[in-house]
């Protein structure tokens, strides 16, 4: 699958913390952010004009939300030749940068097809490590920038950051993936019958086997191709048809519409996650129980080795083991903390790149091991990924439990 290069899709990009000025209208006259000289000609240039943006909050808990405007790009000493150009960036007021405050971080990003990114990230979170390791650039007191080069591939935890701020990848081949889709029209299958069609249709070769790291990603990877493009097939589909009743037009059936399509892309990732890791535990041999009821009613994701041990052992036997999956955590990951209740190290396997340290140590002082693929953990600090378990680190961890 064509993955690219982060070039591709951004010519340049800068990051600053934002100051009071920057960030709140009633220290300033205007909704401005002064441009440095390496900002200018790295990624916007020595012209005056307009760009369109996209503004983008990326949050922890309340998530990320975007708006559409322009910004307004020029020298406010345009007039005055004697003095030194003083460039800025004039915003409107939007959900965005209403939302930001003095001390979030910003990235400016120049989108290849003449789209600029405005994406904010309260300091210290999540999505500013994510930001800072995607773009190779880290927020300073003024903007740090850089022209974007050729790189490394993009991989598993670019898409899944780029997912975030809806900027859409090339798939290699639409093709093929209309080829293998074709059978469904534009029905969603059931997650369990997609993932199984996408472990058997991937052409790259895999072993579960010998690095269920490897496989894990490549076919979530190859399934979420798959979706998307019936997705596309199927709101396209939708669009056509209109939003259109005897009244006029249907603006809550349009909005009811666009939350299905949000909500079945959110509950897809997670219930992919599940199907492939349970797969991988098949082709190992690994005994265990999915989603089995243990106390009160909680259901961890995977039990080892078998709910009825779990029932007979006592608290903190430690041949048990428990596994919780989520595509991404944010503060979530506490859900699983009572999950099996005779198990006091949990373990939670998470596709989320770059979470902060200051979470992966509630984690761990909660007794909670993070497992995320091989592949990502570059995303994590180094400190960070002497931590992190890999996924086949725990599956040999628990095999060794059950010996």
């Amino acid at each position: 699958m064509r993955r690219g290069q982060l070039r591709d899709h951004f010519t340049g990009v800068g990051a600053k913390y934002l100051s009071a000025v920057d960030a709140e209208p009633k220290r300033s006259n205007q909704h401005e952010i002064g441009i440095t000289r390496n900002m200018r000609k790295q990624v916007l240039g020595e012209c005056k004009q307009q760009f369109n943006v996209r503004y983008f909050w990326l949050g922890e808990e309340q998530g990320g939300f975007t708006s559409y405007a322009q910004a307004t790009y020029y020298d406010t000493r345009e007039n005055q030749p004697h003095r030194s150009p003083e460039w800025r960036l004039y915003y409107p007021a939007n959900s965005v940068t209403e939302a930001m405050r003095e001390d979030d971080a910003l990235f400016l990003a120049m989108h290849n097809g003449g789209l600029l990114y405005f994406i904010v990230a309260p300091a210290g979170s999540t999505g500013e490590q994510q930001l800072s390791w995607l773009f190779g650039v880290s927020p300073g007191e003024s903007f740090l920038s850089r022209a974007i080069g050729a790189g490394e591939p993009l991989g598993f935890a670019a898409r899944y950051i780029f997912d975030e701020l809806g900027v859409v990848l090339e798939e290699a081949d639409e093709t093929e993936l209309d080829d293998i889709i074709e059978q469904f029209g534009i029905e969603f299958p059931k997650t369990a019958d997609f993932s199984k069609l996408a472990r058997k249709t991937l052409r790259e070769a895999v072993s579960p086997e010998d690095d269920p790291d490897g496989a894990l990603l490549a076919w979530l990877g190859h399934e979420g191709a798959l979706f998307r493009r019936l997705e596309r097939k199927a709101v396209t589909e939708r669009l056509r048809k209109g939003f259109v009743t005897e009244d006029g037009v249907d603006v809550d059936g349009f909005v009811a519409y666009s939350l299905s399509v949000q909500n079945r892309r959110k509950s897809r990732m997670g219930h992919s996650l599940e199907n492939h890791a349970e797969a991988i535990f098949r082709a190992r041999q690994v005994s265990f129980n999915r989603g089995p009821k243990t106390e009160r009613n909680n259901r961890p994701d995977f039990l080892f080795p078998s709910i009825e041990e779990y029932r007979a052992a006592p608290k903190g036997c430690r041949h048990l083991a428990m596994l919780g999956t989520k595509s991404s955590c944010k503060d979530r990951w506490r859900q699983i903390l009572k999950e099996a209740e005779k198990i006091p190290d949990k373990h939670l396997l998470t596709l989320e790149p770059g979470i902060t340290s200051s979470q992966t140590n509630q984690m761990a002082d909660a007794k909670l091991q993070l497992v995320v693929p091989r592949a990502i953990h570059d995303s994590y600090t180094l400190d960070q990924q002497g931590w992190l378990w890999t996924f086949d680190e725990f599956i040999r961890k628990v095999e060794a439990r059950r010996r």
